[in-house]
């Protein structure tokens, strides 16, 4: 009979081969990626996030299945990178979160981490999609539920039952996504996990596999917004280190009615022991009954609970049932926009009042508290690449960029890095891609001493129109509704070119063309770059138009961007124009419509 449980050092070996076969399946899990551009994305998203856990593990001698579980799952939440590394680490942290428990793993708990990792990871997603990782992965656990309690199912048999469970699964994926059928390709995220398995059952059979990599199989404007833009990419380019200057981090009304909840109150629970899951299902449920706005992280140790309600102190009492408190922050919301309706009242009757006296009343000092980060009580981080739109970015008041995109997607730890340098209570983030807002959200769910809000910005000008559109003396609440609001009028259009040949929203793309790529769907595709730049954008304008944007990359020529420019002006007089470098590489423009 073969081996029926799975000690410490032999699920190490299988946690590691799995990470190498994904490594070696890298490039073609990037190749099933709908839109066939040339980025960096789910395979090597997902790669750097096991990555990340699995060079703690083998810098471990002789670890414990506990000292697995605490590495797997801390490393990989902070490699996480992309929505599909972000559910990659979420799963792990799921399965480790059971394992912990025990010194050798059996059918029935490799039954409990599983569906423990299936339920976390579904947790993490706002709106889960099927079709997709999650699918393959509810595949998984379903199926070692299953077989779990059969006596005649040996371990080595239930592994490949499971793992032959979500192949098949994913073989079914196009059936549930028809992007992924349009495209030919079954999902990315869920092929990944696949790959993991696999490598995973590898080490377990003893099999010497050569996990090398595997080849591919396959003119000047007038309007306000004008004008903030123009004048923050002409501001001087600062270095990290210059005083009031973004640095950048690289990749390695409400009114009094409305407030339902007036206490903002959040705190550390410093856990007696670890919560059962129907001790974390009881506690969230009553968070639910006394209010709203409710964020519950837990771990083994500690449970951040930010939520707001009426009755602060009868929360605080009930996470006294659990644990000691630290870090206790009750903020008296109705307080705070009260005081704002004051400060906005004198406001207007001092601008009233300057006007009356032909004056203004922005006077140099009142502009450099704006912008000043010293003179501010809230921060702002975005995702940025290219020397263009850092400028544009930094002129607008952006604290800190970090150097990722659609090219690479930055990982929850360097979102976090980027919120431990600026000294804020409150912190905006703009992650300007929206393979990012995940990472960006579970970044700000491991912050404890600060307020980190998240504008799910899915392009640059979403985030630009955010930054344009802050207004300081409203309030971060104020400011984070006027933001969400107005990301949603922005529609964005980005030229690149095919790296593969598709099939995809009615159009046949052939290797080598250029794609006009809107927020949802392929808007033009072809040979020649100018048709194909015209035919997207005029898709993207519509009669309630009025302001075109346009960011030239590092591979268009100025002459080229002043030429489509002088197009765009003719055929759009109604519009607003604005030509701007964006020195972005791999997209050829980035264009925005409002």
């Amino acid at each position: 009979m073969g081996k029926q449980t799975i000690d410490a050092d032999l699920f190490a070996g299988m946690f590691l081969a799995g990470a190498k076969n994904l490594e070696a399946k890298k490039e073609w899990i990037n190749e099933l990626n709908v839109f066939p551009v040339p980025d960096g994305d789910t395979g090597t998203n997902m790669c750097m996030t096991i990555q990340s856990a699995a060079g703690g593990i083998s810098a471990m001698d002789s670890p414990s299945m506990q000292d697995l579980a605490k590495v797997i799952s801390s490393g990989s939440l902070r490699g996480a990178r992309g929505n599909s590394g972000v559910i990659l680490s979420q799963l792990c942290r799921g399965f480790t979160n059971v394992i912990s428990n025990y010194e050798e793993l059996d059918k029935l708990v490799i039954c409990e981490a599983a569906q423990k990792a299936c339920e976390t990871a579904y947790k993490a997603v706002m709106k889960p999609k099927e079709g997709t990782i999650l699918t393959v992965a509810r595949a998984a656990a379903d199926k070692a539920l299953e077989l779990a309690c059969e006596d005649e199912c040996p371990l080595e048999d239930y592994l490949a039952a499971i793992i032959d469970e979500a192949e098949r699964v994913l073989a079914l994926t196009p059936d549930m996504l028809p992007v992924l059928k349009q495209a030919g390709v079954v999902d990315a995220g869920g092929q990944g996990l696949v790959e993991v398995l696999k490598g995973a059952q590898d080490a377990f059979l003893g099999k010497t596999v050569d996990y090398s990599a595997e080849p591919s199989r396959s003119g000047a404007a007038t309007s306000d917004k004008a004008k903030k833009i123009a004048e923050a990419s002409g501001s001087e380019t600062c270095s990290s280190e210059s005083p009031g200057s973004a640095g950048i981090i690289k990749i390695s009304a409400e009114t009094m009615e409305e407030i339902r909840f007036g206490y903002c109150t959040e705190f550390i629970i410093v856990l007696n022991q670890p919560m059962t899951e129907a001790e974390e299902s009881e506690y969230r449920a009553y968070l639910n009954s006394m209010g709203d706005s409710i964020v519950l992280v837990a771990d083994e140790e500690i449970v951040k609970t930010h939520v707001h309600t009426n009755d602060p102190g009868l929360v605080l009492q009930k996470a006294l049932t659990f644990g000691s408190l630290s870090r206790i922050k009750i903020g008296n919301m109705r307080e705070e926009h009260q005081e704002k309706l004051f400060k906005d009242a004198a406001r207007l009757a001092k601008e009233q009042a300057a006007s009356e006296a032909g004056k203004s009343t922005e006077t140099q000092a009142d502009m450099d508290d704006s912008i000043n980060p010293a003179k501010k009580d809230i921060g702002f981080i975005a995702v940025s690449i290219g020397e263009g739109i850092n400028e544009v970015f930094r002129g607008l008041g952006v604290d800190c960029l970090i150097e990722g995109g659609q090219t690479m997607n930055p990982s929850t730890e360097d979102i976090l890095n980027a919120i431990e340098k600026l000294d804020y209570k409150t912190i905006f983030i703009f992650p300007n891609n929206k393979n990012i807002i995940l990472a960006a959200n579970q970044a700000a769910s491991m912050t404890e001493d600060k307020e980190v809000i998240v504008i799910p910005t899915s392009t640059v000008p979403q985030g630009i129109t955010a930054m344009i559109n802050f207004v300081p003396e409203a309030g971060a609440r104020n400011n984070r509704e006027t933001m969400l609001e107005l990301i949603s009028t922005v529609k964005t259009g980005q030229v690149t070119y095919a790296i593969r040949d598709t099939s995809l929203d009615g159009m046949d793309i052939h290797e080598g063309d250029y794609m006009g790529i809107g927020d949802s769907s392929i808007l033009s595709a072809g040979t020649d770059m100018d048709t194909v730049v015209r035919e997207m954008t005029a898709q993207m304008v519509d009669e309630e138009s009025s302001f075109i944007c346009v960011y030239y990359g590092e591979d268009v020529a100025a002459e080229d961007a002043e030429a489509l420019g002088a197009y765009l002006e003719e055929a759009y007089p109604e519009c607003e124009l604005e030509i701007q470098y964006g020195g972005q590489p791999i997209y050829y423009y980035l264009i925005s419509v409002e």
